[in-house]
């Protein structure tokens, strides 16, 4: 297998083979994320992909699960990705998932039609980062999508039968839009109504426009109880049909992982009761948090 750069998948996909269709990200310019800031954006050929399809299949043909990266893969060619996810159909024989990280405009740009058609090749999930509902901080961190744009590409992929992995952040507003943030947030999770959602905590990764606009005092972020507030504000005003909620990920301090909306009540009485003793022995240790 032949990678260029550090790669990173969901931990969802843990298991999976990781297969690199494209390198970094064809927008890059979210100010939170440093994960391909050292990378030119290129898409690789349909040879490229096929020979690292070869070479896996050659000495593991029972492979289950192949995650498609880099940062936003649903850019490729709908002509070429239908080829791949053929080929990987041919040499994997007990494949039974694929997944794809993709941005709102990537899918936008595809019919539901077509959607439907990877889903009938075998592509499952979609993972979507969401990171906000507020208008306003989506602007701030260039995230290059309107929540508009975030509910209605949502939607497309729910109509095409393909599983929605969302994932929102927590502290990307900052303490001055702490509230809206989290209202915003939970209101267009409600919208989307995602399979999956991931609740992550804001790491600052050194070098990136965020770190700069701290280090300037025009950002200042919550402290993590602070967080956690805004966790519970989120869960208040989600409202879904059946989502699988987690906020286990390694940068939170309140780790949860719930299915709405039987477990909501719950996970809020859990989330209200830490608040109320604030307690740093409940909360996941400093050095125990990582991106």
């Amino acid at each position: 297998m032949k990678y260029e750069g550090m790669i990173f998948r969901p931990p969802s996909e843990a298991e999976s083979l990781i297969l690199q269709v494209t390198v970094g990200c064809s927008y890059n310019q979210c100010t939170f994320c440093g994960a391909y800031r050292g990378k030119s954006f290129r898409i690789k050929c349909f040879e490229e992909v096929k020979e690292d399809i070869d070479e896996v299949s050659s000495y593991n043909p029972q492979i289950r699960k192949v995650f498609l990266a880099d940062g936003d893969a649903l850019i490729f060619p709908q002509k070429e990705l239908l080829r791949i996810l053929e080929y990987l159909k041919v040499r994997l024989k007990r494949l039974e998932r694929v997944g794809i990280y993709a941005n709102a405009k990537d899918i936008l740009r595809k019919g539901v039609e077509e959607m439907k058609r990877l889903k009938d090749l075998g592509l499952d999930i979609i993972y979507l980062g969401v990171e906000s509902g507020d208008r306003e901080v989506l602007k701030r961190i260039k995230k290059n999508a309107t929540a508009d744009q975030l509910v209605r590409a949502a939607r497309r992929v729910k109509e095409s039968g393909i599983l929605l992995s969302v994932t929102v952040l927590l502290g990307i507003g900052g303490t001055e839009r702490t509230q809206t943030h989290a209202e915003e947030t939970g209101k267009v999770l409600s919208e989307m109504d995602p399979d999956y959602v991931g609740a992550l905590s804001l790491m600052v990764v050194p070098g990136t426009p965020i770190e700069r606009e701290i280090e300037a005092g025009k950002l200042e972020l919550p402290t993590p109880f602070g967080l956690i507030q805004e966790l519970e504000v989120i869960i208040e005003n989600c409202q879904f049909t059946d989502c699988f909620f987690a906020s286990n990920h390694a940068s939170n301090y309140l780790p949860l992982r719930i299915r709405m909306p039987e477990e909501k009540e719950e996970a809020l009485r859990r989330i209200r009761e830490v608040l109320r003793r604030k307690d740093t022995a409940l909360l996941r240790p400093e050095y125990l948090r990582a991106l």
